[in-house]
């Protein structure tokens, strides 16, 4: 029963329940918090799927179940475990290396196409109408980029705002979050992951970098930042400030910021429960058992 369990678990932590859960809004207010809790959904549907395989081979031996249907069962578990162990291995370092040589070739660009500013230590400016801004985030070697075109439809708050943004998501590496939820996303099988994860880590740290300007900016000078640069493509593998949901970030900007400690902290405890839960009431019984086979 207990491998059975742990893979259904890890199952519904895939897909289905971040499916609901991505409908819902309770977590806009608490980005910090929200990332937290996806974290930990993604965190323990893999530790859920893993502990099923090794659960299926520890219940069959200390069992005695050798019969075909128990042995056909016993390889669709470890099959599935094991795609999901080197698909994440595999798609951690793909993700890794793939995305800091995109931004290693673009920094290099910028470098030599942009202009220098003096009062702003990596920031690039480029010569370009398009109205664009983004950060290509590297440890030692940031850059701020942003257009000619930006800057002739911000104004000094507004463009305040904007490098506030980017700081933001390079001083607490933000690309390193989203990375790993690119990881987790593909170590799935196609049928049984749902993209909710990713999009709202993405929406989330777009958010958490949305709150860094506002203290430092105001929330007037950023939303009319945002709207400016509503619709910018941002190069891949670097973080753009009109990224993920405008419309929903400009609604959170515009609602009243009250104390959010009660929602923030309903979402921690549910991300703790959420790993600890099942390691204890699922987990527990077979290392039990498997101790007691060993000994």
């Amino acid at each position: 029963m207990t491998p059975l369990l742990l893979g259904l678990i890890g199952l519904l932590l895939a897909g289905p329940v971040p499916a609901v859960l991505g409908r819902s809004r309770w977590l806009l207010p608490t980005p910090r918090a929200g990332v937290v809790l996806w974290q930990s959904l993604a965190l323990a549907a893999v530790l859920a799927i893993i502990g099923a395989g090794f659960a299926t081979t520890v219940w069959m031996i200390s069992n005695g179940q050798t019969g075909p249907f128990m042995v056909a069962a016993h390889v669709v578990v470890i099959g599935l475990t094991s795609i999901v162990v080197v698909r994440l291995a595999w798609a951690s370092a793909q993700v890794a290396l793939d995305t800091r040589a995109r931004r290693r070739r673009h920094r290099d660009l910028v470098d030599v196409l942009g202009d220098r500013d003096g009062t702003e230590p990596g920031l690039r400016i480029l010569a370009h109408d398009t109205p664009m801004a983004y950060c290509l985030p590297a440890l030692g070697k940031n850059r701020v980029v942003v257009s000619a075109g930006a800057l002739s439809r911000l104004a000094g708050p507004e463009l305040e705002a904007v490098l506030a943004h980017e700081q933001a998501h390079v001083r607490a590496r933000h690309d390193l979050v989203l990375e790993a939820f690119s990881a987790l996303h593909t170590a799935f099988p196609r049928g049984v992951r749902s993209k909710e994860p990713l999009l709202q880590a993405q929406l989330m740290v777009e958010m958490l970098a949305d709150d860094a300007a506002r203290s430092r900016a105001g929330a007037g000078p950023l939303a009319r930042a945002l709207v400016a640069l509503a619709g910018q493509s941002t190069p891949a593998g670097a973080l753009g400030v009109a990224a993920g949901s405008v419309a929903l970030r400009l609604e959170r900007l515009a609602a009243p910021v009250h104390e959010r400690r009660v929602r923030s902290a309903a979402a921690y405890m549910l991300a703790v429960a959420v790993l600890v839960l099942p390691t204890v009431f699922l987990a527990v019984p077979w290392m039990i058992d498997a101790w007691a086979l060993l000994s």
